[in-house]
C-alpha cells in the first residue's frame, strides 16, 4: 500500500469523523425532535463510515486513531449554538457535497459497504432553497464587499499622497456611501422579489378557483415524482383540494420554491443587515486613521485589512468546502490586486494633478 493511499484513507477518516461530531452536536442543538432524530441518524451513518476507513487503515498496518474535530467543524458548531442549526445547515450541506466529491474512487468501496447511502433524495419540482436561506454566506460576502471596496479607496487616496485627514474623510465617506448603497439595493431586490412572488401567488390562486382539475393533476404529478403511486398521489391531491388554502400553500411551495408566509424574508431586515455587514467590513482599512497618521497608519491599515481578510477567508471556507489556508490566500491575492491597482492609479493621478 502506497503512502499516497494511506494519506487518502486518513483524509477520508477525518472527513467522516468531522461529519459525525458535527451532526451529533446538531442533534443536541435541534429544537425539533424530528430534525434531532434525522441528525442523529446521519451521525450514526458517518460513524459507521469512519469505522470503515479506520479498518482499512488497520488492514494496511497504519495507525487508525480517530482524529479530533477540525477547526471548521468547531466553528460551525459554535455558530449553530449561537444562531441555531438553520443558520449553518446550508453550509453543512455544501461541505458534505464537497467532501463526498473529493475522493469518488475511494468512496465506491464504502458505498458498497453501506448500501443505505445509495438512496438519494426524492426529486422535487420546486427550487432548492439552500442558497436563498444561507444567511452565513450573505454575511461573509457582504462584509467582503465592504472591506475590499474601502481598502481600495483608502489605498488609492494614500497612493495620491493626500493628507491623513483626507484619507480618513474619504474612508468614512466610502463606508457610509457604500453601506447605504448596499442597503438600498438589498431592500429593492428583496421587495421586488416579494412583489413578484405575490403576483405569482395571486395568479395561482385564481387558477385554482377557476380550474381546480388542472391543479389536482399538477399536485398528483408532484407526489408521483416524490415516489407515491398513482392512487396515493390522487388521494393526497384530493385531500389538499378539499382545503383550498392548504392546496395553494403546497402549490406555491412546490412550484415557486418559497414559503408563502415569508416570500423570501423581510426587505427591511435585509436592508439593515446589509448596512451593518458592509460597514463592518469597510471599517477595517479606515480604523487606524482614527488614531495614528502617516506611514504608520498606512501599514496599520494594511495589517487590519489582512486581519479582516483572514476572518472572511475562514467564513468563506465554511460554504465552499475549501481549506482555510486556500480561502485566506485567495482572499488576500484578490484584494492585493485591487489595492495595488488603486494605489498605482491614485499615485499616477496625484502626480498628474500636482503637475
Amino acid at each position: 500500500m502506497s503512502a499516497v493511499a494511506v494519506r487518502r484513507y486518513r483524509r477520508n477518516l477525518r472527513t467522516e469523523c468531522d461529519n459525525a461530531v458535527l451532526y451529533e452536536r446538531l442533534a443536541e442543538l435541534a429544537g425539533d425532535e424530528q430534525m434531532a432524530r434525522a441528525y442523529q441518524r446521519i451521525a450514526s451513518i458517518e460513524r459507521s463510515n469512519a469505522e470503515f476507513w479506520r479498518q482499512r487503515l488497520l488492514a494496511v498496518g497504519a495507525a487508525g486513531m480517530m482524529p479530533r474535530p477540525g477547526l471548521r467543524v468547531r466553528l460551525l458548531i459554535w455558530l449553530a449554538g449561537r444562531f441555531g442549526t438553520g443558520f449553518v445547515m446550508p453550509s453543512v450541506v455544501r461541505l458534505n457535497h464537497a467532501d463526498h466529491a473529493a475522493t469518488p474512487v475511494d468512496r465506491v468501496g464504502y458505498r458498497d459497504h453501506f448500501p443505505e447511502l445509495q438512496a438519494g433524495p426524492a426529486p422535487s419540482r420546486g427550487r432548492h432553497r439552500g442558497d436563498s436561506g444561507n444567511t452565513l454566506r450573505a454575511s461573509v460576502l457582504g462584509a467582503n464587499d465592504g472591506l475590499v471596496s474601502n481598502a481600495s479607496l483608502v489605498m488609492g487616496m494614500a497612493g495620491a499622497a493626500t493628507p491623513d485627514h483626507a484619507i480618513l474623510l474619504a474612508g468614512v465617506a466610502g463606508l457610509v456611501a457604500g453601506a447605504f448603497s448596499m442597503s438600498l439595493g438589498e431592500w429593492l431586490s428583496v421587495n421586488s422579489s416579494r412583489e413578484f412572488y405575490q403576483a405569482q401567488i395571486t395568479e395561482r390562486a385564481e387558477r385554482l378557483a377557476v380550474a381546480p382539475d388542472d391543479t389536482r393533476r399538477y399536485l398528483e404529478s408532484v407526489y408521483e415524482d416524490k415516489g407515491l403511486d398513482v392512487q396515493a398521489s390522487s388521494q393526497v391531491a384530493r385531500q389538499l383540494l378539499a382545503t383550498p388554502r392548504m392546496a395553494l400553500d403546497v402549490l406555491v411551495r412546490e412550484d415557486l420554491g418559497v414559503d408563502p408566509a415569508e416570500l423570501g424574508g423581510s426587505a427591511y431586515a435585509a436592508a439593515v443587515s446589509s448596512f451593518a455587514l458592509f460597514s463592518c467590513g469597510a471599517l477595517f482599512p479606515v480604523l487606524p486613521y482614527l488614531f495614528i497618521g502617516g506611514t504608520r497608519a498606512l501599514y496599520a491599515s494594511l495589517i487590519c485589512t489582512f486581519a479582516g481578510l483572514s476572518l472572511i477567508g475562514v467564513g468563506t471556507s465554511l460554504f465552499t468546502g475549501r481549506s482555510l489556508v486556500f480561502s485566506i490566500v485567495r482572499q488576500f491575492l484578490i484584494t492585493a490586486a485591487a489595492v495595488l491597482a488603486t494605489f498605482v492609479a491614485g499615485h499616477l493621478l496625484g502626480e498628474a494633478v500636482r503637475g
